[in-house]
């Protein structure tokens, strides 16, 4: 990864912690093209009430807002961690051509490890996906520590 991607991630991990400030699982996610940040995103389910509201969906909102398109192809979507199959699904409606994610999700993970949705052949657009492992540990360590402050 280049240093703009580790800034992204890095970017990512801060919204991640917001989230946790909020009582919200601490997820983080920015979409960028050309070097800059269209949109950011951080898991607000339960103050927005919306089962939709993951960091991936609105950082997608908000980039498909700043571009006044719905369609996003060359942009990258930085996550801390692995999507699940909505949000799988949500990329690929995006046209994101990059994926970004830091720690997987053994249950809900949808690339990875319970599922390969951004590897099947029938969808009618391919999303390219990078496992960041130097940033997977951070944004582990985050998920751990919210889980068990609240057990």
């Amino acid at each position: 990864m280049s240093d703009a991607e580790f800034d992204f991630m890095a970017r990512a991990l801060e919204l991640a912690h917001e989230a946790a400030k909020q009582g919200e699982v601490p997820v983080g996610a920015v979409v960028a093209l050309d070097g800059r940040i269209l949109g950011e995103g951080r898991n607000a389910q339960i103050g927005s009430v919306d089962p939709t509201a993951h960091a991936e969906i609105n950082a997608l909102r908000a980039a498909a807002t700043a571009l006044e398109n719905y369609r996003m192809p060359g942009a990258t979507l930085y996550v801390t961690l692995e999507p699940c199959s909505m949000c799988c699904g949500a990329l690929v409606h995006a046209r994101i051509s990059r994926l970004v994610f830091a720690a997987r999700e053994p249950r809900a993970g949808a690339v990875i490890s319970s599922r390969k949705l951004l590897d099947e052949s029938a969808f009618n657009h391919h999303v390219a996906w990078l496992e960041d492992e130097h940033n997977a540990p951070a944004s582990a360590a985050l998920l751990r520590s919210f889980f068990r402050e609240r057990r």
